[in-house]
């Protein structure tokens, strides 16, 4: 089935639940993985509204690796927003995010529960599986069959309307840290964090308020502070009666960063103003005393185009993410921000870390890139999550020396955002596996990668018979993370 839905271009759903027993392999899958790697993706079930690939359906798959196989499994996530529309056989929400938009039987202002998708990112805490989405509270699904499970409060211990698809863990103590943003009800400025231990026990929550409303989605965790970028975008309730999406781009605004210590009070808030980028995903960031060092992709526009127009209309000159070097000394009474662009070669905003390395001066981060060999290779923006843009690479950047080194999937392969592996007993940062999807263009097939993260050499991979939804984000689990068999 493939229909076009609007938007910049062609979406095509899968719209079915799958099962392959023990996948075709080229290559050789390496026989000390034992694991899985779980994907949420954003597949619609009926032609939407008003195309954006990030209102679409949540989709949840799992390649299982072990003993040098690999079997795959999907389903999607059936929450509320799912059941309400299988049961009416017709879409029924409306613009992104925007209740005002959704079919009356359906409509909902005081809790996102049934509305959200749970699409984006997959996240394993004190051994349970959640499909999150920012917009609401997780569900939770079962790592084996991937049933979903029901809505989940954190055993009652988040009481916020919403939680990020981004949290964050330090290796080094077991902690989660997450944050909520419209944390009261829509369009609320109210921000509140959070800390879990190992067995999800929360430990610590701090309310703040952002100094307006605007999209926050992910966040830096450095070994002293949480720092959440802002800025960008907009929204108002207002906008939101009058059928808009939720977003849109305000070319007049700047960025800010709220930062807090870890653990701190409201009253130890501080709001750093910077120019205005579009910073969708963080690297790694660490503190050295009151000297914050952040690592992220970040562009100078609207990269968000065309998911969120701007809000004077405008269509934005071509903008790319690159990685760039945040500086902010919290001594300095001007309260500014340094930025430091580290390479010029374009990437998308997917950068992954060796998460052992996490809160560190890590020197490693992942991404996928078109050929690096050029300075500047022209991807557009504004592209649906991993399947528009010809991002043929996965590229090493290096952030200490500079070097880049890639791999090239081959051609015609659209390369998803990969995740690192750690090999078993080694204790060095980047020494392990990097897993990936791919979309194969001229096959129409969905491939898994397996990729040596030190060489850059491919190992193997693993072949489905057909194509897979576009990933917005994965997460790899040892099989003694979520009890896999």
């Amino acid at each position: 089935m493939v229909a076009k839905w609007g938007g910049d271009g062609y979406f095509a759903p899968n719209r079915f639940d799958a099962d392959v027993a023990d996948c075709m392999v080229e290559g050789v899958i390496p026989a000390d993985l034992d694991g899985a790697f779980f994907r949420l993706s954003a597949d619609f079930l009926y032609p939407p509204a008003g195309f954006n690939a990030l209102a679409a359906d949540g989709y949840i798959s799992r390649f299982r690796v072990k003993d040098g196989h690999v079997s795959y499994r999907g389903r999607y996530v059936q929450n509320e927003r799912y059941r309400s529309q299988i049961a009416a056989q017709r879409q029924l929400f409306g613009a992104y995010r925007n209740p005002f938009t959704d079919d009356e039987s359906v409509r909902n202002f005081d809790s996102p529960r049934g509305s959200t998708a749970s699409n984006t990112t997959p996240v394993v805490l004190a051994g349970k599986l959640l499909a999150t989405k920012e917009d609401a509270l997780p569900f939770e699904i079962d790592p084996i069959t991937l049933e979903t499970k029901d809505y989940y409060d954190f055993d009652g211990q988040v009481d916020a309307m919403t939680f990020t698809a981004h949290p964050k863990v330090d290796p080094a103590t077991g902690e989660t840290f997450a944050f909520s943003y419209e944390a009261s009800g829509l369009c609320s400025r109210d921000v509140v964090l959070f800390c879990f231990d190992r067995s999800g026990k929360k430990t610590w929550e701090c309310k703040i308020e952002a100094p307006y409303t605007c999209l926050m989605h992910d966040m830096w965790l450095t070994n002293g502070h949480i720092v959440i970028p802002g800025g960008g975008t907009m929204t108002s309730m207002e906008r939101l009666k009058a059928g808009y999406p939720h977003w849109a781009w305000d070319n007049d605004s700047l960025n800010y960063y709220l930062v807090i210590p870890r653990h701190g009070r409201p009253e130890d808030l501080r709001v750093i103003e910077g120019p205005l980028r579009a910073i969708v995903h963080t690297i790694n960031g660490q503190s050295n005393g009151n000297v914050l060092t952040l690592d992220a992709p970040a562009a100078e526009g609207n990269s968000w185009f065309p998911l969120f127009p701007a809000l004077d209309e405008s269509v934005p000159a071509t903008v790319a993410h690159k990685i760039r070097r945040f500086t902010i000394d919290l001594d300095n009474p001007a309260n500014e921000i340094e930025e430091q662009i580290l390479f010029n070669q374009t990437i998308t905003n997917f950068t992954r870390i060796d998460d052992r390395f996490a809160c560190q001066n890590s020197k490693f981060t992942w991404v996928q890139c078109e050929d690096p060999s050029r300075e500047s290779s022209g991807m557009t923006r504004g592209r649906a999550p991993g399947e528009y843009a010809a991002t043929d690479h996965i590229a090493r950047f290096n952030l200490e020396t500079g070097e880049c080194v890639a791999y090239h999937a081959g051609a015609g392969q659209v390369v998803q955002e990969p995740s690192f592996i750690p090999r078993p007993g080694s204790h060095l940062e980047g020494d392990g596996y990097l897993i990936a999807a791919t979309h194969n263009v001229p096959q129409m097939r969905g491939e898994l990668l397996i990729v040596d993260a030190m060489t850059m050499q491919e190992c193997g991979r693993a072949i489905l018979p057909f194509r897979l939804a576009p990933q917005i984000h994965g997460v790899w689990a040892a099989a003694h993370d979520l009890r896999l068999d």
